[in-house]
């Protein structure tokens, strides 16, 4: 039997009941879900079920990112609710590409494991699997493994194998959906020029799931832990001295109340230039690679190729008197005198994060 997969979390439960209730069926996990979004998010839900699928013994085939195809299907369905017209299209696709693979490796029988999602109607997933048995001759298997306190064994094997937990579908339409009815920043999408990973970002995650899999490997125990901490992003930064531009880089943290200021340089203390206006401070690239230990020649360089957001945090820290201070610091090639006009567009938000523990 095929089982199309979509995520771990349904995966792990819904594939140790199917070993149970099929025990002379021998399972293929197919991993085909071109709709996740964005492609770093497709591989840390990949890798997840990379590791389910070698703790249960199931050989595991990735299907083609045809994220581009996907997108054209779903043209002018990017409004429709979870459950809608856009699901129905996004589960035809992935049936139709299932099927194929079922064929294709001499396979009679599908399923997809998500049928035991929370999120996805079971009527819509089967109406669409028996159009493609008719279709394709490719028996959709629909068990119910919601019922009779399933949804609950599901979340136990969740928490005792430590799987990822995804919270959106996976689409870039339904995402956006959910985070605006949220109140919340899609921080999901952000991608800095520089690639650096930024906390609690999809790439932070994917090294921590993969340093843990290094783990699993090497045998050395651990627990996969939550905090609450306080997050940052940077949507842009616009800074002038006498109207000239010059290149700038805001240390993590650095905000303003109203995005813009405006101001003078007032005083300079062991390298630290405070501006008379929003407790605005300035530091020199010279000042920087110090504190860094690094050596760029230019902040245009270092905007490119930056160092890790935690050590950018730990300068923050040298510079600071508190470790909650949140004042706008910024670094500059050299700290000229003339007005400075500041446009910097950030934000500071309540966030969760998971890290390992080693026992």
């Amino acid at each position: 039997m095929l089982v199309h997969i979509c995520c771990s979390v349904d995966s792990h439960f819904f594939l140790e009941k199917l070993q149970q209730d099929f025990p002379d069926e021998k399972l293929t996990g197919f991993f085909y879900d071109p709709n996740i979004h964005p492609y770093s998010e497709y591989r840390l839900r990949y890798l997840d079920v990379q590791r389910s699928c070698k703790k249960l013994g199931i050989d595991l085939l990735e299907g083609e990112y045809d994220f581009e195809t996907w997108r054209l299907l779903v043209t002018g369905l990017e409004n429709e609710p979870e459950k809608g017209k856009r699901c129905e299209v996004c589960f035809d696709r992935r049936f139709d590409v299932s099927a194929k693979k079922a064929l294709e490796l001499g396979e009679k029988k599908i399923t997809t494991t998500l049928l035991v999602s929370p999120l996805k109607s079971q009527e819509q997933l089967k109406r669409v699997g028996d159009q493609f048995f008719e279709k394709n001759g490719v028996e959709f298997i629909a068990v119910d493994y919601r019922k009779g306190g399933g949804s609950q064994d599901q979340s136990r094997v969740t928490k005792e194998e430590q799987l990822y937990r995804q919270d959106y579908c996976g689409c870039i339409y339904g995402l956006t959906m959910q985070r605006d009815q949220q109140g919340k920043l899609m921080d999901e999408m952000f991608s800095p020029i520089g690639n650096q990973i930024l906390p609690a970002s999809i790439e932070d995650r994917l090294e921590l799931y993969t340093r843990r899999m290094d783990y699993e490997e090497e045998n050395i125990e651990y627990s996969l832990r939550r905090e609450k901490f306080l997050n940052y992003r940077q949507y842009s930064l616009k800074l002038s001295i006498s109207k000239k531009p010059v290149d700038a880089h805001a240390l993590i943290y650095s905000t303003l109340p109203r995005k813009k200021a405006n101001g003078r340089i007032e005083e300079e203390v062991k390298g630290l230039y405070f501006m008379n206006r929003e407790e605005v401070k300035f530091i020199s690239l010279e000042t920087f690679n110090t504190l860094s230990s690094s050596s760029f020649n230019s902040v245009k360089e270092m905007i490119f190729n930056p160092i890790s957001a935690q050590r950018e945090h730990e300068v923050r820290q040298k510079l600071c008197n508190s470790p909650y201070d949140l004042s706008p610091i910024f670094v500059l090639d050299e700290v000229i005198e003339g007005k400075i006009d500041i446009y910097l567009d950030a934000k500071t938000y309540e966030d969760n994060r998971e890290y390992l523990v080693l026992k």
